[in-house]
């Protein structure tokens, strides 16, 4: 049952508050002064203070009152506070609510508006400190992956991409291949290279491979090697990747581009660790850990004939499914922001833009983009137009800069008095409604209220 704090010094206030709020099954507790209030709010928890401005028969100022908000608020800043106040100390309520006070109700009070006051006021801090524990149970898994395995550094805080990395690290020891899945420029190669670091080979060498970067009949000679006069241009003998990750792991990026012949000799490397290199009838001998990535889907691939099935289930035997960076918005701001280095920082409308956009090139493509608006940004603070994002993005870039600035308690104080309706809220903050879901996303609001 949640605790509301009446401080006052009429008795019969706290005495009606407390039947009213019982019968809506909230508990009351009360004090006649802000030093007795004080001690209650050290002593048990409080969800909710219901505070008067005056507490000396001849004062009038309502000074005692902001004098006890600002023990408060700085004692408790989360603390959600509703001022009780005559007309006459309306002007000194108003300021503290500018300050960070919930709300404010006159004497007499309408019951009915100071019960959904409250209640809004609760369920707000009940939602709030959900989300709370939320972060810190996040912040110590995020500890915990990074104080026991070695992730090269990655940069991440939405909860998907955790899960990849988490399983990343589960694999990481067992010699066993690994396909990694999703789009281009996701971040497949990081994976892999997170997977090299805690494997039992990660002494050894990392050699990456990327089938998509060659031709058809080179790949096999990437692959295995070949002897002089293999093929045309062959004016030297080469090792191919197999030896050169002979001891380590080999990364075969965008492995659906394989020809069929190539696929067949890579069956064979993985079900006897041998090989011959191309012009050779001699056969090597080697010991490399496979991890593969492709964008493409392999099933529909073996339908088509294009891709041998028990290559497939030889690479499969843990696959990690790495999403979209759209499919993973909360990496987009530290993403960002890690690509700025520190040189330059984002304004919250620039901030807005990247959130919303829909990031086709994925992580690669907000590379790019922070390179560049870093290097041609002419203020430290980057603006939206300073991302140069496609046409797509100018009606974002627009209202980003059109719409008012709030702060994250402002937005909560608009969403309480509109009793959680977001219409009615984004019209007092004179915002749309998707602005102030944006807004809300950036500072943890939760949509449900």
């Amino acid at each position: 049952m949640p605790t509301v704090l009446v401080i006052d010094d009429n008795r019969s206030v706290a005495l009606a508050l407390g039947v009213l709020l019982s019968l809506h099954e909230i508990d009351c507790v009360s004090a006649l002064t802000p030093e007795q209030g004080l001690s209650l709010l050290a002593q048990r928890p409080i969800d909710l203070v219901i505070q008067d401005m005056n507490f000396s028969s001849d004062t009038t100022s309502g000074a005692e009152g902001v004098a006890l908000f600002q023990q408060i608020r700085d004692a408790y800043p989360d603390l959600p506070v509703i001022l009780l106040t005559a007309w006459t100390h309306l002007d000194a309520a108003v300021g503290l609510v500018k300050a960070g006070a919930a709300d404010y109700l006159a004497k007499p009070w309408d019951d009915q508006r100071l019960l959904a006051t409250v209640q809004n006021l609760l369920e707000l801090g009940q939602a709030n400190r959900l989300l709370t524990r939320q972060r810190v149970r996040q912040r110590q898994q995020k500890h915990a992956l990074e104080s026991s395995y070695d992730l090269r550094q990655l940069v991440w805080r939405d909860l998907r991409t955790e899960h990849v990395i988490h399983m990343a690290c589960q694999v990481a020891r067992a010699d066993i291949s690994v396909l990694i899945t999703g789009p281009n420029g996701a971040g497949k190669e990081r994976i892999a290279e997170i997977i090299q670091a805690n494997s039992a080979v990660k002494e050894g060498p990392f050699v990456v491979l990327n089938c998509g970067a060659l031709p058809a009949e080179l790949i096999e000679a990437e692959l295995f090697g070949a002897e002089v006069g293999a093929y045309t241009g062959a004016n030297k003998a080469r090792e191919g990747k197999f030896e050169a990750a002979d001891g380590g792991t080999l990364f075969l990026d965008e492995i659906g581009n394989l020809p069929l012949a190539g696929q067949m000799k890579l069956l064979r490397v993985l079900e006897t660790g041998r090989f011959q290199r191309l012009g050779s009838n001699k056969e090597r001998q080697v010991k490399v850990r496979i991890v593969s990535a492709t964008n493409a889907d392999l099933p529909e691939m073996i339908k088509a004939g294009l891709f041998r099935e028990d290559l497939y289930y030889r690479l499969n035997v843990i696959q990690l499914e790495l999403p979209a960076l759209s499919e993973r918005p909360d990496d987009i701001l530290p993403l960002a922001r890690h690509f700025l280095a520190g040189v330059k920082s984002l304004s919250s409308e620039a901030e807005a833009v990247l959130c919303q956009y829909g990031w086709p090139g994925n992580v690669r493509e907000l590379k790019n983009v922070m390179q560049r608006a870093s290097l041609l940004a002419r203020d430290e603070i980057i603006q939206p137009l300073d991302l140069g994002l496609p046409s797509s993005a100018s009606k974002l870039v627009g209202q980003a800069q059109n719409e008012p600035e709030h702060t994250q308690q402002a937005i909560e104080q608009a969403l309480h008095r509109a009793g959680g309706v977001i219409a009615q809220a984004a019209s007092e903050l004179g915002l749309s409604r998707q602005a102030l879901y944006r807004r809300m996303d950036r500072f943890g609001i939760p949509r449900q209220r």
